[in-house]
């Protein structure tokens, strides 16, 4: 199975700075060694789509509303993302889940709107600095995964990727260690284990991502138990990321 490289541009990106961005990404990106993902802000996925019509480059969108369709002002809906092919969304970002508020239980019936509409659903977990430093890993990600993943049936986890991204490494220029990373991934693989099968478990996708640098991207993309990564700030360099991407082992 190849690597998957998402990118998550956030709230960053003007259409114009879009189009170059894709112009060189999709001329220079081959392919070869793993799948990419590409996040970019709502008001730009129609933009990117045509950018990258012909080419193995996906969109991704970085949110989704809970709810079908309805007086929800601000939201976007699962099918609309579908109507302009977007084929994966983030749902749990640390983003989302500390600023905007956004609970497990939110989190779980957004992941099952989005499945129930064909998208394949990024679930982000990780933990803050305090349960880091309290030895509260292992308990946060369980929490996590359990209220989040709750209620699916185990076939939908086709259709689920989880990236752990470590709410301490984020943005901080704190760096998580591969050890750190491996740790997490082998308690990923254990909460599905123990809530789905060892099938699952072995099969799911696990991402890394977290102040991932040019420096530091290999060792980490390359741990034990990831099969990728989702990066944010990097991946607003198209050189950087394209280093990435066509360099991954």
């Amino acid at each position: 199975m190849k690597k998957l490289i998402v990118a998550n541009f956030k709230m960053n990106e003007q259409p114009n700075e879009v189009k170059q961005y894709f112009i060189k990404f999709v001329s220079q990106f081959t392919g070869v060694r793993a799948d990419v993902v590409i996040c970019p802000t709502f008001v730009n996925i129609p933009f990117a789509r045509f950018l990258t019509d012909g080419s193995v480059v996906k969109i991704g969108a970085q949110n989704v509303s809970d709810e079908e369709q309805g007086a929800f002002t601000g939201e976007v809906s699962a099918k609309m993302l579908k109507a302009y092919g977007v084929e994966y969304v983030l749902i749990g970002h640390s983003d989302r889940r500390i600023k905007f508020k956004e609970s497990d239980k939110l989190i779980n019936k957004k992941i099952k709107t989005a499945l129930k509409n064909g998208l394949k659903c990024i679930v982000c977990v990780g933990e803050s600095l305090a349960d880091r430093n309290t030895e509260q890993t292992y308990e946060v990600i369980r929490k996590q995964l359990e209220e989040d993943l709750r209620g699916l049936y185990e076939n939908e986890l086709e259709s689920v990727i989880i990236a752990y991204e470590p709410i301490w490494a984020i943005g901080t220029g704190n760096n998580a260690s591969v050890k750190d990373v491996e740790n997490a991934a082998k308690v990923i693989r254990k909460v599905i284990l123990e809530n789905f099968s060892e099938k699952a478990s072995r099969d799911i996708q696990v991402l890394y991502g977290g102040s991932i640098n040019e420096k530091n991207y290999s060792p980490l993309l390359n741990s034990a138990g990831i099969d990728g990564g989702l990066i944010g700030g990097l991946s607003l360099n198209v050189n950087a990321f394209l280093n990435i991407v066509n360099s991954v082992k």
